[in-house]
């Protein structure tokens, strides 16, 4: 299974109606015949006015023969495509594969928090390796829904997923999360193998698989 993580930037305030045309319409041509839909979610704090839209596939091979065929569908290249690419500015791609594999939440009404971590090369593994080593205690405070290992487009970056209640309870759990003496040792011994450190605070849009 890989994962395909999509970042699409749009002009100024043009991100909700791109989301609702995603849900009305692309979401009814492609359904999950052409790759599963994990996620869709509006930016709310961090990089603003994006969607982004976690995909998954069997492998490399599915994903680019189900791409192909997507691009020949005749619904998708004249009732889609013509009213979405005036909305798209950027499109950035993230093609990973995941060790901890996705678990979505259950029930609805929740924010999500998308990290990746740039790490000094060669050192993304071993990141990955000691945040999945601590996953319990960091977990005593909030949901954990993924943890990924780019291949492409940028190498040496890890990806986690993480879900709230609200921004009150993201606020809180990182809060507590930092007086864990458990999370203060791991603090300690892991983040020199990184370089960068980007969040960015998602809510669900309205077709989105996780709510």
């Amino acid at each position: 299974m890989i994962y395909e993580f999509r970042t699409y930037t749009t002009p100024i305030g043009k991100a909700p109606a791109l989301a609702k045309l995603s849900a009305e319409i692309g979401r009814e041509i492609r359904g999950d015949d052409y790759g599963k839909l994990e996620g869709y979610w509006l930016t709310e704090i961090g990089p603003l006015n994006q969607v982004m839209h976690l995909w998954s596939y069997k492998d490399l091979n599915t994903r680019q023969e189900l791409r192909a065929a997507l691009g020949q569908n005749e619904d998708w290249r004249t009732k889609y495509l013509p009213v979405a690419g005036p909305m798209i500015q950027r499109q950035d791609i993230r093609i990973m594969n995941a060790v901890r594999p996705l678990s979505a939440p259950s029930g609805e009404g929740h924010v999500y928090e998308y990290r990746f971590y740039r790490c000094k090369v060669g050192k993304a593994r071993a990141f990955a390796d000691k945040l999945l080593e601590v996953m319990p205690v960091r977990e005593k405070y909030s949901k954990n829904c993924g943890i990924f290992l780019s291949e492409a487009g940028q190498p040496n970056e890890i990806s986690h997923l993480w879900v709230y209640d609200s921004l009150n309870h993201r606020a809180e759990a990182r809060a507590a999360c930092m007086q864990d003496p458990d999370w203060q040792a791991f603090l300690k011994n892991g983040p020199e193998m990184l370089e960068e450190m980007h969040a960015t605070v998602l809510m669900p849009g309205p077709h989105s698989p996780m709510k």
